[in-house]
């Protein structure tokens, strides 16, 4: 998969492989982050939406908000940064509930966690590997899938991360989402945003939001910016175009309860789902189709 000198771009912490932007020392240093009662977490694994969601959540505030970068990104002077802020803070991380700071659980900070069909974030993680000189290489799809289903991949197994958070998705302080939701339905989801972080917003302000944060222009928009990594919510890349690809939705769009349903079977269930061995069996332009 990668050389020797790309072995470096990665290092395992608690048993999941981060990129070497997040400094072990950050990460041994989270357990004691001073969260704030009105911190609001946007929460993903990698490739689910997560830049999609922060524009629009950071257009329901008339106030003044900070976005940040995740928080797992950076060193130890990252934690100071933070503190810092003097507005209200919205918090993006990968990190998967178990490793979540304790102080956002003790004061019940609001969370809103979006997941994604896993065939559509595996593919997206494809293209985002390949193209990013600051993770490992990725010769082919075949050994870039059979890494993901395996968990060998930036921020560990899709599995393990949705699960962790799956089992408080019915936490008062915890809005579950599915990018297959925002997809067919954003102003539904934009209300449903609203609701739970407590602001009012009128139906005509809810079709303004979604007009700006219509995928094509949340893109277009992205790529206009400086292309400075401590100023986004990716800080794995400058390059813009990688943070906003596509947006389309390559596998068979899964409702919760049958993404559920399939997860709960674990990892073999998943495999046969996605009838692995054929996928693996094909060349890479095949692949398409197994997905579509």
């Amino acid at each position: 998969m990668s050389s020797p000198g790309e072995a470096e771009l990665i290092h395992v912490f608690k048993g999941i492989p981060f990129t070497t932007r997040s400094s072990p020392e950050l990460l041994k240093s989270l357990d004691n982050f001073d969260a704030r009662e009105d911190d609001v977490l946007l929460v993903s694994y990698p490739k689910s939406g997560t830049h999609w969601l922060a524009g629009v959540i950071t257009k329901l505030y008339t106030t003044q908000v900070t976005l940040t970068s995740p928080i797992e990104f950076g060193d130890i002077s990252r934690l100071e940064e933070l503190n810092k802020l003097s507005s209200k803070r919205i918090i993006p991380t990968h990190l998967d509930y178990n490793m979540l700071p304790p102080n956002f659980k003790n004061k019940k900070c609001k969370m809103i966690y979006i997941s994604r069909n896993p065939k559509d974030t595996a593919v997206s993680m494809y293209h985002y590997y390949r193209d990013n000189p600051n993770l490992p290489t990725v010769d082919t799809w075949t050994a870039f899938f059979d890494l993901f289903l395996k968990g060998d991949v930036v921020c560990g197994s899709w599995f393990d991360h949705f699960l962790s958070w799956e089992e408080h998705k019915n936490d008062k302080n915890v809005l579950f989402l599915f990018y297959e939701d925002m997809k067919k339905d954003l102003p539904k989801i934009v209300h449903d945003i609203s609701v739970f972080l407590d602001i009012n917003i009128s139906d005509h302000e809810i079709q303004d939001i979604c007009k700006k944060s219509s995928f094509s222009e949340m893109k277009t928009n992205t790529e206009k910016e400086n292309s400075d990594p401590n100023h986004t919510v990716c800080a794995l890349t400058s390059n813009r175009k990688l943070i906003f690809r596509k947006g389309k939705l390559i596998g068979i769009g899964l409702t919760a309860e049958k993404l559920e349903s399939t997860l709960s079977h674990g990892l073999k269930s998943f495999k046969s789902f996605l009838d692995y061995n054929e996928v693996l069996d094909q060349p890479q332009e095949a692949v398409t189709r197994v997905f579509s």
